[in-house]
């Protein structure tokens, strides 16, 4: 076997792999309960208003930059702890990561610690859609931080973490300190955005 078609072949594996994890994933989740597209059963490609009840249901929404930034986060702590381990074993524990999470976070357990310490007041879990497309985005991150200079990731993840921040006052620092140790300052600055009822 030539090398060129053993890297093909190794490539198709770890593809495979991922695209079963995904497979998993979405298996978990429907019987869950989750919903497919979510509970008008309808596509969609983007929700940018975070206050919509149609937010975390469709492919992509303006938390898909927060699980963007996982993938340069997740690169870098597995390259930290494991970096003899090839990279393409890394991207599928990180793809694993990130499917264990998503799981977890449309749990009753995280779906009722959002609502109840966060600015996701009505947040009822994410669509199974927008579920695969977070680990997608994370595979995207992982991707970017792989092939990027340190410089120009941690660029990245700042000009993310910041974008989010100033359109819509949250994004991954600070939906992480909310659901660890919720700060009420930070609460009610988030809330001072949200559109009269």
């Amino acid at each position: 076997m030539t090398g060129y078609a053993h890297g093909v072949r190794r490539h198709a594996w770890i593809v495979a792999a991922a695209l079963a994890i995904l497979v998993i994933t979405a298996g978990v989740e429907l019987r869950m309960g989750r919903l497919p597209f979510g509970p008008d059963g309808r596509f969609g490609f983007w929700e940018g208003n975070i206050w919509s009840v149609e937010q975390s249901q469709r492919l992509a929404d303006p938390y898909s930059f927060s699980h963007v930034v996982h993938g340069f986060l997740f690169y870098g702590l597995l390259w930290l702890v494991a970096r003899r381990v090839p990279v393409r074993y890394r991207f599928l524990m990180a793809v694993l990561l990130e499917a264990s999470w998503e799981i977890l976070e449309n749990s009753p357990l995280i779906i009722n610690r959002y609502r109840s310490v966060t600015i996701a007041l009505g947040y009822e879990g994410d669509s199974v859609l927008n579920s695969l497309s977070d680990v997608a985005m994370m595979s995207l991150g992982f991707a970017i931080a792989q092939k990027a200079r340190l410089r120009w990731s941690i660029v990245a993840v700042l000009l993310m973490e910041l974008g989010m921040l100033l359109c819509v006052r949250d994004n991954l620092t600070l939906n992480v300190i909310m659901l660890i140790h919720p700060v009420q300052t930070i609460k009610a600055w988030q809330m001072a955005g949200a559109p009269p009822l």
